[in-house]
């Protein structure tokens, strides 16, 4: 009886190293051997169950892949990444609610495969993060979506602002109603400077916050049970930086822009 071909592919490590290497085309066994670093005794067994399996045929000691190991081949790749990406911590994105990620983005949500997922102390929490604003403050542009704004918000606008920084920020409807029937002067006028963008959201934002400048990316999730987490994602490679400017514009597309409070 055949094995499922879910068990074919994943239950050996040397099968699959086998289906990822021959992408590219057929491979002489010595090839396959060294690139695997493995013995033929070993590795032949693997190759007759792939060949049962019709994954891999093979030429004299010529092997390659077939047209269903084709189809097979090209689907491994996204999958092991995305595997690695939630395994960083599938702790932290098993309890956390990712209904705000559209779908076309959570197909490339391997993007975010380097990123951290870190925990500060209880007492620091709802600080700012420094090396961000940091960041930020020599950045060209910033993006930021949030639920909530930092007890020295207006420092850091300000911050900004002295350094020449495009500030494009998405509030959610709840925090705009807020500041708006607080009334703040000094906030109107930052959001009426010419390199601020202010922005509201009238729907679900389903997460806490999120922040993008030219160096890093920082989203603050929330769990499955609504409630807030004091672990964040901290991401600086170039594809998560990609990945969350797509995030932005995504949520940009049906903001309002707000021209004062």
């Amino acid at each position: 009886m055949k094995k499922p071909l879910i068990d074919v592919i994943f239950a050996s490590e040397k099968r699959k190293g086998v289906l990822l290497l021959l992408q590219n085309g057929p491979r002489q066994m010595e090839d396959i051997l060294k690139s695997l670093d493995t013995t033929r005794q070993s590795l032949l067994p693997q190759i007759r169950i792939l060949e049962e399996h019709y994954l891999i045929s093979h030429f004299d000691d010529s092997y390659g892949l077939t047209k269903i190991g084709k189809l097979v081949a090209e689907r491994i790749p996204p999958l092991v990444e995305t595997s690695e990406t939630l395994d960083i911590d599938i702790d932290y994105w098993g309890t956390s609610d990712l209904n705000f990620i559209p779908s076309h983005l959570a197909d490339t949500i391997s993007m975010l495969k380097r990123c951290s997922i870190l925990t500060p102390k209880l007492s620091d929490s709802y600080n700012e993060n420094f090396q961000f604003h940091d960041a930020s403050k020599i950045s060209h542009s910033v993006y930021v979506m949030t639920e909530f704004l930092f007890p020295n918000y207006m420092e850091l606008f300000n911050d900004l602002v002295s350094n020449d920084v495009n500030i494009h920020f998405i509030i959610s409807s709840s925090l705009y109603n807020k500041l708006k029937s607080h009334g703040n002067s000094e906030l109107n006028q930052i959001i009426q400077h010419k390199r601020a963008n202010f922005y509201t959201y009238v729907g679900k934002v389903g997460f806490l916050s999120f922040g993008l400048n030219d160096y890093y990316i920082i989203m603050r999730l929330l769990r499955t049970d609504s409630k807030s987490n004091v672990s964040f994602i901290w991401c600086n490679s170039s594809n998560a930086l990609e990945w969350g400017k797509a995030l932005f514009e995504y949520y940009l597309k049906d903001s309002t822009p707000i021209t004062g409070l």
